[in-house]
């Protein structure tokens, strides 16, 4: 791999700094519909009476479902247009595997943090009362348990993309629905535990409007990076071990590496049975014929005699 000059990693500045520019459009538009899920759940269960607030369960679904239907259309409208990343350890772990040049790396993920920002902004602005879309760990899990819990949730999210969207196959136009799952499930899993951020932007912008009001922020820069990492090496290993020739038709569409049928006695096999067997009979036959013939000829002998 030829070594990169300093030339030329400013060669394709101009598209970069366009990229970075729509990539600030998209994680305004991601963030502004997912947080402000997030807000009109928290929003919903404060309004409710006692014996007509939601449970918890219903909370979690409902934020769960605004963000990954918020990332699954986001994705899907902007893929064509910057990739659809909305976050900044997506774009590290796509810039480890080499999808992203580490020009663009950089200003997506500034422009990540920005959009992420303006959507908190917005939001706080059109909705009343504080915002309510901060992260923060509950009271019964610690930093420690924090950093992992966002890890392995971010790592499952990173893997999806890797998948999904930077692995070409039949799917890959499908590919913002995958993700938008992964997003979801992901949710319901830490959404409880550590308001499932899972992305450093997604974090970052809520803290800022509020003014960092909660601690371990941390956590939401140390566990989704440390996911990034897990989730590329992941997708690196497979790339080594040659993953596509352990089951090499799955992505097929051709109907001649569809599975062969079962063997089961046709119609055709029947007869060539019966064939076979009416030869053996046959050759019995033929067999008990040829010993009966000695046999006569023993006892016509033993009369003579």
């Amino acid at each position: 791999m030829p070594k990169m000059t300093r030339r030329g990693h400013f060669a394709t500045i101009r598209i970069d700094i366009k990229a970075a520019i729509l990539e600030c459009v998209g994680t305004t538009f991601f963030l502004l519909f997912g947080l402000g899920g997030i807000q009109a759940a928290t929003a919903g269960t404060l309004a409710s009476s006692s014996e007509s607030a939601p449970s918890q369960i219903e909370h979690v679904l409902y934020i769960s479902t605004s963000m990954g239907l918020s990332l699954l259309v986001s994705a899907w409208l902007f893929f064509r247009i910057t990739g659809g990343l909305f976050n900044p350890n997506v774009t590290l772990a796509l810039m480890l595997v080499g999808v992203v040049p580490p020009v663009r790396f950089v200003l997506m993920c500034i422009a990540q943090l920005l959009g992420a920002i303006i959507a908190s902004a917005i939001l706080c602005g059109l909705t009343p009362g504080p915002l309510a879309s901060n992260t923060f760990l509950q009271s019964d899990i610690n930093a420690a348990q924090g950093v992992f819990i966002e890890m392995f949730a971010t790592a499952a999210l990173v893997t999806a993309v890797l998948m999904l969207a930077a692995e070409k196959h039949q799917a890959t136009p499908f590919a913002p629905i995958g993700i938008g799952l992964t997003l979801f499930a992901c949710h319901l899993f830490a959404v409880f535990y550590t308001g499932a951020a899972m992305n450093t932007a997604r974090a970052f912008g809520p803290a800022v409007v509020t003014g960092f009001t909660y601690p371990h922020h941390w956590v939401y820069w140390l566990g989704p990076f440390l996911g990034s990492l897990l989730a590329s090496g992941f997708y690196i290993l497979l790339k080594y071990m040659h993953y596509q020739d352990l089951n090499p038709a799955q992505a097929s569409t051709n109907p001649d590496d569809s599975p062969a049928p079962p063997i089961l006695a046709t119609d055709d096999d029947a007869g060539a049975h019966g064939e076979a067997h009416g030869e053996a009979h046959s050759g019995v036959g033929a067999g008990a014929r040829e010993n009966k013939g000695p046999k006569t000829s023993m006892s016509e002998g033993s009369t003579s005699v």
